[in-house]
């Protein structure tokens, strides 16, 4: 099985007006903070919000009539279930679409919204995946695999086409890695356009499944857990995408989850976008890994948003505590009238802002005539804190970070 750049321009030709020509913009912000030059493909503008529908849709658009009446099935944690159930809708195709149990509620609830078929079955993907093929046996359906099949990595190709017909002097590409879908049809294209472009896998590293097999690691890696970036979180590369893509990566990246966290919080804060934990995850390699992009021309494709708005609300949150924006503050003292008063006059005399007060008299580590206060403050940044520390100490009441 191979992947040829004519595939993809085929797909190219199939696929135009049926999706999002995603605009491919320069982040001048994302470039300061990272010291590359950053130029971001919204891919998260698409109907679902993912790439995914790409090579979904072009899979069905290869279908012969009898396929397409017999119906579809594929396994999938989220966004290539969604791209493939919507544009089965579109086209009049049954989908069946079997996800692991521990798929983010929104995502199931939008593939059902879709008309597709759900089977919840497994905590994996690998395991939904033995179930979907079980199914496809038992009901003569036609398996859609989300990245080890070519006309799906052809679809997917066509994001590097679009990014390198609007910025044709793009340097470097960081490609996040689930199946390898994905990086398999951007490396084909790219590597087609500009052989001296340089393609960057990026991996979970809960989840090095690419890079074990690149590395002949016997048995694979040592591989699980709980990642934000649970679209990529994939024990086994696929064959097909691991034989294209190989040869034409230059290095793969381990992230560990701080940085995918902070990438989505960037997407959020300066670019005023939606980005799930795969979706950042080009982003997170330049946070993780600056020397390696330090002053190139970086094209990153923002892969996907499909993220439960509480996650996000956490992740956000996180960040302004890593950021020591938000700060718990304990404060002992006196058990007098006005103590508070007066912790909350220093505070706010700093110009920082109180957001939740907790008063505790019964903690056994407290006098029994004193006071002990855990109060959430809100800052500008770490040095604002510090100055906020500062002030309390030269007031007398000395805090410790809770």
């Amino acid at each position: 099985m191979t992947l040829t750049y004519d595939a993809i321009l085929s797909a190219a030709a199939r696929l135009k007006g049926h999706i999002e020509r995603t605009p491919c913009r320069p982040s001048r912000t994302l470039s300061e903070i990272t010291g590359a030059e950053v130029w971001v493909k919204f891919e998260n503008l698409q109907f679902t919000a993912a790439y995914k529908e790409r090579g979904a849709l072009n899979m069905l658009l290869s279908l012969g009539e009898n396929a397409r009446k017999r119906g579809v099935i594929a396994a999938s944690a989220g966004n290539h279930s969604q791209g493939l159930a919507y544009h089965a809708a579109r086209l009049g195709v049954p989908a069946t679409i079997v996800m692991p149990r521990t798929t983010p509620f929104m995502k199931v609830r939008q593939t059902r919204a879709f008309g597709a078929d759900v089977v919840l079955e497994g905590d994996s993907f690998d395991e939904a995946s033995t179930h979907a093929l079980q199914l496809c046996e038992d009901r003569d359906l036609v398996y859609v695999h989300p990245f080890n099949d070519l006309e799906v990595m052809a679809g997917q190709g066509t994001v590097a086409l679009e990014m390198l017909e609007d910025v044709p002097d793009l340097e470097v590409l960081p490609v996040p890695i689930g199946g390898g879908g994905l990086i398999a049809g951007v490396a084909t294209a790219a590597k087609h356009l500009k052989p001296d472009i340089s393609i960057i896998g990026v991996e979970p590293a809960m989840y090095p499944s690419f890079t074990a097999k690149m590395r002949g690691v016997r048995g694979g890696a040592q591989i699980g857990g709980s990642t934000i970036a649970e679209g990529i979180a994939v024990k086994v590369v696929g064959e097909a995408t691991y034989a294209i893509a190989r040869p034409l990566i230059d290095e793969v990246l381990l992230i560990e989850e701080p940085f995918f966290e902070s990438a989505i919080s960037l997407y959020c804060t300066v670019e005023k976008t939606v980005a799930e934990g795969a979706g950042a995850a080009s982003l997170a390699a330049l946070l993780a890994y600056p020397e390696k992009f330090r002053g190139k021309k970086c094209g990153l494709i923002l892969t996907g948003g499909n993220i439960d708005t509480r996650l996000l609300a956490s992740v956000l949150t996180r960040e302004l505590v890593r950021d020591q924006r938000l700060v718990s503050l304990r404060i002992i003292g006196d058990d007098r009238p006005g103590l508070l008063a007066t912790v909350s006059r220093v505070i706010g005399d700093t110009g920082a802002n109180i957001v939740e007060v907790a008063h505790n008299r019964l903690a056994l580590d407290v006098p029994a005539k004193g006071a002990e206060f855990d109060i959430m403050i809100e800052t500008r940044d770490a040095e604002h804190t510090q100055e906020v520390i500062a002030a309390l100490r030269q007031a007398g009441y000395p805090p410790r970070t809770a």
